[in-house]
């Protein structure tokens, strides 16, 4: 009986720089290229241990002293919206759907900016322009689209969505600031939730939660949420004593980490 290797690819790590979620903190990604024939299974099997896709990258935090960073995600079949989250999806019953092509638009950069300005104005991304904000949108080896919400025959928001073969990945969202009374970013994950369920797919993965940083605490408030902790998929109700408190023994080394990874095709070989 014949039998495929793994799919491996080589990781690197970058170099420490300032953390974006905690003050006084650095960060440090475990990173490898997200190329070839077996992008997609890929990107899925790593996305189920706690990477994300950025271009052609994928990566997960190996911070030196510090393992905050949790891969989040929402069990479909588990979530029950609270009052707040109703009244949210009803104030936008007016808002259209439409998945497109990664195609970078002129009306996509625009909001793109505005949200920057006003969200993220010292952030790392602040600076980009618009052939980097093509990059981010157009330069993907997998299955992406850009779902874009309108209001209006307006532009009002935009994620770049994955599709994974157990759920949809929020690479990255944006909406317009000035519409706070309608909770775009509450709305557009309830909305890919609703989408996941359509397409009867599990998951809608979040990207990372960060205990104690007030820019991801909006995650919490999803019910059904799972977290990627100390290499298992565990609900966060079932984690109480999870914080930000600098805690380097959960670190494990890079090689220590990269060779306990799963790819695709070692379970044939196993």
């Amino acid at each position: 009986m014949r039998h495929s290797l793994p799919i491996a690819p080589q990781f690197y790590v970058t170099a420490p720089q300032a953390c974006p979620y905690l003050n006084d903190r650095q960060e440090r990604k475990l990173f490898a290229a997200l190329q070839g024939d077996e992008a997609q299974s890929l990107n899925s099997c790593l996305s189920k241990q706690g990477f994300r896709r950025s271009q052609n990258v994928l990566y997960r935090p190996t911070c030196l002293d510090c393992a905050a960073c949790l891969s989040a995600r929402v069990e479909v079949k588990e979530f029950l919206p609270n009052k707040s989250q109703k009244r949210t999806f009803r104030a936008n019953k007016d808002i259209s759907r439409r998945a497109t092509s990664p195609w970078a638009t002129d009306e996509q950069f625009e909001l793109f900016k505005r949200y920057l300005d006003d969200r993220h104005a010292t952030g790392g991304m602040a600076e980009m322009d618009v052939f980097e904000f093509a990059a981010m949108i157009e330069e993907t080896p997998v299955q992406t689209r850009v779902i874009e919400y309108e209001l209006d025959k307006k532009l009002i928001a935009a994620c770049l969505t994955d599709i994974i073969d157990d759920g949809l990945s929020m690479v990255y969202s944006f909406y317009d600031p000035a519409l706070a009374k309608h909770s775009l970013g509450t709305y557009v994950v309830l909305d890919h939730i609703k989408l996941a369920r359509e397409l009867d797919l599990n998951y809608v993965y979040l990207g990372y939660w960060v205990p104690g940083s007030s820019k991801m605490g909006y995650k919490s408030k999803f019910s059904g949420l799972e977290v990627y902790h100390e290499k298992k998929w565990k609900k966060l109700k079932d984690i109480p004593n999870v914080s930000s408190e600098l805690h380097p023994l959960n670190t494990a080394p890079v090689a220590e980490q990269v060779s306990e990874l799963d790819f695709p095709g070692s379970e044939a070989v196993r």
